[in-house]
């Protein structure tokens, strides 16, 4: 991390899990362990649970985000959230472009791109996922496969814009498998990504958005993971559901 440069974040991706009571629940713990935290906290929830997590975390230092939106202000879209309908009830930031919705549900770069723009559009901030798959890693195309999604996923994204965008490396082969890229792996990613940054926009650009590990990153890992200098923070998933683990990555991420 380098704080000084820019804002280390901690983001949960609680998925499919909790209903609105057992949110609350987890958001009344989770407050009291990170009420000191030196980087940002943010859960983000099911949409079902959202209206329980904003009046659960009210007043506290943790900030809410929602786990997908459309690109549509409103419309025949059966099932989907609008960034109108995040925005009005208090949510702050979105995550766009997960592997998760990405193979299960037809997510391409082109709809995270769209995505993406009517989140910054709408006031939201976006965390855009990129990463790749085992077999891609194995092909040694990693960084090409990297490069097309930050082209195509912040296409005609302003360098203003940019500012409220949050980029959350995640190798598919690490999400939700006990694997974990080793810190020196995370980091050459996250500096790659960043370099890619500079080309498309400039290194001040660059330097200034924040970067996050998000493959199994851990209570165990965390410090080694968080202590390279391109990688700001992480995109959590299961250690987010037990308030103890999220803790303790909070409290890596405030050193």
């Amino acid at each position: 991390m380098d704080k000084a440069k820019r804002k280390a974040i901690i983001a949960g991706n609680w998925k499919m899990n909790k209903t609105p009571k057992e949110a609350t629940a987890l958001l009344n713990e989770i407050k009291p362990l990170v009420a000191d935290a030196d980087c940002e906290v943010i859960a983000c929830v099911p949409y079902v649970d959202l209206a329980a997590a904003i009046e659960a975390t009210a007043g506290s230092n943790v900030k809410i985000g929602a786990e997908n939106c459309h690109w549509a202000a409103s419309g025949a879209f059966t099932g989907e959230i609008s960034t109108g309908m995040l925005k009005e009830i208090g949510v702050e930031y979105v995550v766009l472009g997960h592997s998760e919705r990405r193979q299960y549900f037809g997510e391409t770069d082109e709809t995270v791109n769209k995505r993406t723009k009517a989140a910054l559009a709408a006031g939201l901030k976006p965390i855009v996922c990129v990463g790749e798959l085992l077999w891609e890693r194995e092909c040694n195309i990693t960084e090409e496969v990297i490069a097309r999604q930050i082209k195509l996923d912040l296409w005609d994204v302003t360098e203003d814009e940019l500012q409220n965008v949050v980029i959350a490396y995640e190798p598919v082969w690490a999400i939700g498998t006990g694997k974990t890229a080793t810190a020196e792996q995370a980091e050459e990613v996250c500096a790659f990504i960043r370099a890619q940054l500079a080309k498309l926009y400039n290194q001040e650009a660059a330097d200034a958005v924040t970067i996050q590990y998000g493959g199994s990153m851990n209570d165990a890992n965390a410090d080694e993971l968080l202590s390279k200098v391109n990688v700001d923070g992480g995109l959590i998933g299961g250690a987010s559901l037990v308030a103890e683990k999220f803790a303790a990555i909070v409290k890596a991420a405030s050193k």
